[in-house]
């Protein structure tokens, strides 16, 4: 195992969700549909939780929680930027075009979000020990959780846009109504999709 890239990964996996709680504060204030706004209301909490079992972790592994590396400095700046266009979006004076910026933004963090869960849960399986009990516990608490952040805001993004551009459109998305937390039950609500 590269300790060296787990700490980095670890480093940037607490400034994205650092980074995911400034854009669903922002969010929010574009969220227009109550459904979306109460599921944006509890990721922000879950993103919290999740920044604090990542803080934890460092703790257990020593590794220094606010250490400053090249991948963060571009987490951070993504995150900066995803909440900038959500402010722009808004005083733009469109609030369905805001919505659709903040649902976009969520999306796009959800991506590096659900990416980094997915590689502590591939570094947990590998080790051994103590420290593969730590990251087998936290991947376990917050997996399926990161699963429903990405795969709903794809959902979110796609119906937003497709009600938006005067297309049929599914509000809620399916993947929200079925409660999606996996890469195949979202492939397979595309196919139900026109269904509903």
């Amino acid at each position: 195992m590269n300790r060296d890239q787990l700490d980095e990964l670890l480093c940037e996996a607490i400034e994205t969700e650092r980074g995911g709680v400034m854009i669903y504060e922002t969010a929010l204030s574009c969220a227009q549909n109550g459904d979306l706004r109460r599921e944006w209301e509890k990721y922000l909490g879950e993103s919290r939780r999740h920044e604090q079992i990542l803080r934890d972790i460092c703790t257990e592994f020593g590794v220094n929680a606010e250490r400053e590396t090249g991948g963060r400095k571009i987490v951070k700046g993504l995150a900066e930027t995803l909440v900038k266009n959500m402010q722009i979006a808004l005083s733009s004076g469109s609030v369905s075009q805001a919505e659709i910026v903040a649902a976009e933004s969520v999306t796009t963090a959800e991506l590096k979000d659900h990416l980094n869960w997915e590689l502590i849960g591939q570094v947990a399986s590998k080790m051994e020990g103590q420290d593969a009990a730590i990251l087998k516990k936290a991947y376990e608490e917050v997996e399926d959780q990161e699963d429903r952040h990405f795969y709903h805001a794809r959902g979110w993004s796609r119906e937003l846009w497709a009600s938006s551009l005067g297309v049929p459109s599914v509000l809620p998305p399916p993947e929200y109504k079925m409660n999606v937390k996996s890469g195949m039950a979202a492939e397979a609500m595309h196919s139900t999709r026109k269904l509903m």
